[in-house]
């Protein structure tokens, strides 16, 4: 029955336009059920630029295409029971439309770029990223494990080439220790006596809260929305800030002064949903004195001259005398968070994956060296006092099998995962209904069975 829908709508498209050049919308693409209107389209063009991502081709082309193969995948998906979990999927929505206002400026910029109501723009994010996830699980349900063997990345190497070789770009491992300026108390209590002040005009009625937060925040995330964060988890957020929070009743009353590694905050509830809330909150930041700063860094350099002299090892400085709860524990040793690179997970760390202070120093330094003391931002914006030790580099090379190996896996893994993929999309096309208007056809598709002869 749905066919027969799509059939008939597709030959009715001509009633959603007033002529040739003047589209309102029109369904361009049918495929097994589904249509794929051009407005659809158009907001995934737009989503696309908003995030940065770059087309290798005409956006009408491989926008459309890009739809197609995600249709396939949801027809096998509801085939095969396959969904999506909820928790999962507003999680995600409520981070991405965060990001947006936050990138754009406000919810208002955001619906005048998208053309809708914000509303609107977060129920369709909804259901993107709920057929995201689907097509991500049944895409890993049709690849299932895939295993090599020593001798299989053996042969991709030797069927390469020397030219062809992967160019395996300069890694380091860095240990880091580092000092935080000691806060005056006087500094603390004037930032408490403030965020209570603030407490009171809200209370009071005198001033709104989000009023407050984009005067005054020193969080620039979400400042520009008057402080609001967006529904949150209990687990996504700070413990400290956590427990307060998921403990407010009264919207209209704001929470007590709450310290957490970022600073002090007070808190504001908007809504709670089950196990999830949407506060507003204010951060004010302890200042750094140009005194408190230089003691810290002669404290540091009384510890790098104790290096010098090997009174104790980098990996014991390390364990009791850093700040960093991320790496002491770990005799300082950095790992690697960034979620997309190869080295997620690992001490190992691209040049411009480090901090940039950090990079700076670790350049043009030998293993085993110490640095002298310098001041940095910690990725919670403090500023700190560090010294780093460069345990490991590798300097740039072509990729060989025993310096290489696990990342000349990754690639053979990569490739025959990508075959195994194209290959079912292959043999579900020549079994699934397409249609493609005129106009929409004039492409060079990935895969050519779109068009049947």
């Amino acid at each position: 029955m749905r066919r027969i829908l799509s059939i008939v709508l597709l030959a009715c498209s001509a009633c959603l336009a007033f002529g040739q050049d003047n589209v309102i919308d029109e369904i361009v693409w049918v495929v097994g059920d589904d249509a794929i209107l051009r407005s659809d389209i158009e907001t995934q063009r737009l989503y696309m630029q908003n995030e940065g991502q770059r087309l290798d081709g005409d956006p009408y082309c491989v926008i459309p295409e890009q739809m197609a193969i995600q249709k396939l995948y949801l027809n096998q998906a509801e085939l095969d029971s396959v969904v999506a979990n909820e928790s999962q999927v507003l999680q995600n929505v409520e981070q991405w439309m965060n990001m947006a206002v936050n990138q754009i400026g406000s919810r208002e910029k955001l619906e005048e770029y998208f053309g809708k109501k914000y509303s609107q723009i977060k129920e369709q994010r909804k259901e993107m990223v709920k057929e995201q996830l689907i097509v991500q699980q049944m895409q890993q349900n049709l690849i299932g494990e895939v295993k090599l063997t020593p001798s299989e990345v053996r042969t991709y190497y030797n069927t390469l080439s020397q030219d062809s070789l992967p160019n395996v770009p300069l890694k380091v491992e860095v240990q880091i220790l580092t000092m935080e300026p000691q806060i005056p108390f006087e500094e603390t209590d004037a930032i408490k006596a403030r965020l209570r002040e603030f407490t009171e005009q809200v209370n009071n009625g005198e001033m709104e809260f989000s009023t407050l937060a984009r005067l005054y925040s020193e969080d620039p995330g979400s400042a520009a929305r008057g402080g609001e964060l967006g529904f949150m988890s209990k687990t996504g957020l700070l413990p400290e800030f956590a427990n307060v929070a998921f403990n407010l009743k009264d919207t209209k009353r704001v929470s007590q002064v709450v310290e957490t590694e970022y600073g002090f905050h007070i808190i504001q509830l908007i809504e709670k949903r089950g196990d999830r809330i949407n506060c507003r909150h204010i951060l004010l930041k302890p200042k750094v004195s140009e005194s408190e700063l230089n003691a810290a860094i002669a404290r540091m350099d009384s510890v790098y001259k104790d290096l010098q002299e090997e009174k104790f090892s980098f990996d014991e400085a390390a364990t009791f005398l850093s700040s960093d709860k991320d790496t002491r524990n770990n005799k300082g040793l950095m790992v690697n968070q960034n979620y997309e690179s190869s080295n997620y997970g690992t001490p190992k760390f691209e040049m411009q994956e480090l901090p940039q202070e950090v990079g700076k120093v670790v350049y043009d330094m030998e293993v085993g060296e110490i640095s002298k003391p310098f001041t940095m931002l910690t990725n919670k914006q403090k500023e700190v006092v560090a010294i780093v030790k460069l345990r490991a580099r590798v300097e740039g090379h072509k990729a060989n099998l025993s310096d290489d190996y696990q990342a000349l896996k990754n690639i053979v893994e990569s490739r025959k995962k990508e075959e195994l993929l194209n290959n079912w999309i292959k043999e579900k096309q020549k079994t699934t209904f397409v249609r493609i208007s005129d106009g929409w056809q004039n492409c060079d598709f990935k895969y050519p069975g779109w068009v049947k002869e």
